[in-house]
């Protein structure tokens, strides 16, 4: 059964370079999620539903349950599909995406679900350039190296996505939460930086003690953690795989 990674926002499925290799597993999947460095299907709708949807349909046509891995949206996505199909997912290992009905939008995320404030800012984004656009990402949390090899990715496209999916997900929690509780256990691991600006590790417990999994807190860590503890990662991973 193959190891499947969703990446979150507004990262590509890039972000799993290094844990991916740190794993030596040659059946990875590293999904990339439609408008982010990749082209949307027609008549695409950049929705936490339509997203979710798109998932679940990958999934399916693997054909067999998967170490499911998820970071950021990739691991409030991977939540949610394993709810609603846990006969897709054999284990599943996420980290900082909350999906809880106690989380607050941080401050970016409020921006870019308030109408004309967040096209402001995609507007901002996409005028600058790719070297600035990078330290721009960087100065917000993102390691400076992933930062630079994202930054070229994000276009006009992948913003309007992003709007669009953080305005479905105003109280994403209420909507998604109780199935993921309601959901039976399977082994799982939670993982979480410190530092992470985003998100405080209090929700990171709760969802592992919801999922019923383990939790591993990574000191002196931001958000990224799939490629700033790449290593270490693989190392949990391959024991939750076995």
């Amino acid at each position: 059964m193959p190891a499947v990674f969703v990446h979150g926002v507004p990262d590509t499925a890039r972000v799993w370079d290094p844990l991916i290799a740190a794993t030596g597993r040659a059946d990875a999947i590293a999904v990339a999620l439609p408008g982010f460095a990749t082209p949307t299907p027609n008549e695409w709708n950049a929705t936490k539903e339509s997203y979710a949807a798109w998932l679940e349909a990958e999934l399916v046509d693997i054909g067999e349950p998967v170490d499911l891995v998820g970071h950021d949206w990739g691991a409030s996505l991977s939540q949610r599909v394993t709810s609603v199909r846990p006969d897709l997912v054999r284990t599943l290992a996420v980290g900082s995406g909350p999906l809880d009905v106690e989380y607050e939008w941080h401050a970016m995320a409020q921006a870019w679900q308030t109408p004309t404030v967040g096209e402001d800012i995609m507007s901002g984004m996409l005028g600058l350039s790719s070297e600035d656009l990078g330290a721009g990402l960087a100065a917000g949390g993102a390691p400076a190296e992933l930062a630079q090899i994202e930054a070229p990715h994000v276009d006009a496209r992948m913003a309007e996505c992003i709007l669009e999916l953080y305005r479905s997900a105003v109280t994403v929690g209420d909507a998604w939460q109780p199935q993921v509780d309601a959901m039976p256990h399977r082994p799982s691991v939670v993982f979480h930086g410190a530092d992470d600006p985003y998100m405080d590790t209090r929700f990171a417990q709760r969802l592992a003690d919801r999922l019923g999994g383990e939790l591993v807190v990574y000191p002196e860590c931001g958000h990224s953690w799939p490629w700033a503890r790449a290593t270490e990662t693989a190392e949990h991973l391959r024991r939750l795989w076995e």
